[in-house]
């Protein structure tokens, strides 16, 4: 009864493997977003041409939520497969070379009214 009532007033704390990957989710989903705002708001281009080609064909609501979930997907395996330091990576490198510059990009044309 006592580790019973003991964890119920502990909060779960996440490990560094699962805050990694928890960030690397979230800036996922907001490259996704910033992408699919930045197309279908101030008509910007999308600099992968796979994903410019999927979002042509599928729409970009449906080629974003496709190529993100891939993504995550591929995170997923990396984490499950221990590689933490390489899902940490890729977080970094997608927050500076994709999140920064849509932030940037959005800044700047996000307020063009259509």
């Amino acid at each position: 009864m006592f580790a019973v009532r003991a964890l119920q007033n502990s909060p779960r704390r996440f490990s560094w493997p699962e805050t990694i990957l928890l960030a690397f989710v979230a800036v996922q989903v907001m490259d996704g977003v910033m992408s699919y705002v930045g197309i279908n708001r101030i008509g910007w281009i999308e600099g992968n041409p796979l994903v410019e080609w999927y979002a042509l064909v599928l729409g970009p609501g449906l080629a974003f939520t496709l190529v993100k979930l891939f993504a995550v997907a591929c995170g997923a395996v990396l984490y499950l497969k221990a590689r933490h330091g390489a899902v940490a990576a890729l977080t970094v490198f997608y927050l500076a070379f994709a999140v920064v510059p849509w932030v940037s990009i959005l800044a700047l044309y996000g307020n063009i009214a259509r």
